[in-house]
């Protein structure tokens, strides 16, 4: 197992699923991770997966058929009981195996993709929940060590730039194309790894926050090693 930082004055660790799902976000608490040894090997399912695309969606289904040994059945218990877990308090849980995301060239000096440390936002009240099984690990960052990069000068000045629109939209031009939602991290920054097997709960930026929503990045792959991710 990774292993995860002792000290954040950012995460809340919790010992089960319900405390996972029923522990506010308060004060700098805005990530909230059930801590879970599980010494379980998610290799096998990772390798049984054939695609030729950059990603693919496993559903439960698909998952029950794969023909594993007594170690890989484990490893898909696991698994099917998060989906579960997730499923009952009313999330939508998708299982992914990546080779990589998409890149955003659009704007080669402001990328919008998830390799990009963003915030979540919803107009209702939720949160997004993470766990990576295999491969490199998702990260987070503590809000005080990142800005928002819309308010970087020299970023702001070449979004004005490339904006031919009405001043008095330029805000909404920024929300329109996702760049308000992306942040910078500071050099010296302490980027938090996420671990192999934990769940994860991060703040989203909704209506009804009581927090900060919670800065977070996909990882570089490694070449050739593919990623088993959960996430809602």
């Amino acid at each position: 197992m990774t292993n995860l930082p002792q000290t954040s004055n950012q995460i809340k660790y919790v010992s089960n699923f319900d405390e996972l799902i029923s522990t506010p976000f308060e004060g700098g608490i805005n990530a909230i991770c059930w801590s879970r040894n599980l010494l379980v090997d998610f290799s096998e399912i990772v390798e049984k997966i054939e695609f030729s695309e950059n990603m693919v969606e496993l559903d439960e289904e698909y998952l029950c058929d794969l023909d594993l040994t007594a170690e890989g059945k484990h490893a898909r218990e696991v698994i099917l009981s998060d989906l579960k877990n997730l499923i009952s308090v009313g999330a939508s849980p998708v299982l992914n195996v990546i080779k990589y995301y998409e890149r955003d060239d659009s704007y080669p000096f402001f990328p919008t993709d998830v390799y990009s440390f963003h915030v979540d936002r919803s107009p209702i009240p939720t949160s997004t929940f993470l766990c990576t099984y295999y491969g490199e690990c998702s990260e987070i960052v503590p809000n005080s060590q990142a800005n928002q990069k819309v308010l970087i000068p020299e970023i702001r000045q070449e979004l004005q730039n490339m904006y031919d629109g009405e001043e008095e939209d330029f805000e909404s031009f920024l929300s329109e194309n996702f760049f308000d939602l992306h942040y910078q991290a500071n050099p010296d920054a302490q980027i938090v790894n996420l671990g192999i097997g934990q769940i994860w709960r991060l703040a989203v930026d909704h209506p009804e926050s009581q927090v900060l929503p919670c800065l977070h990045r996909a990882p570089n792959e490694k070449s050739g090693q593919k990623r088993l991710l959960l996430i809602c």
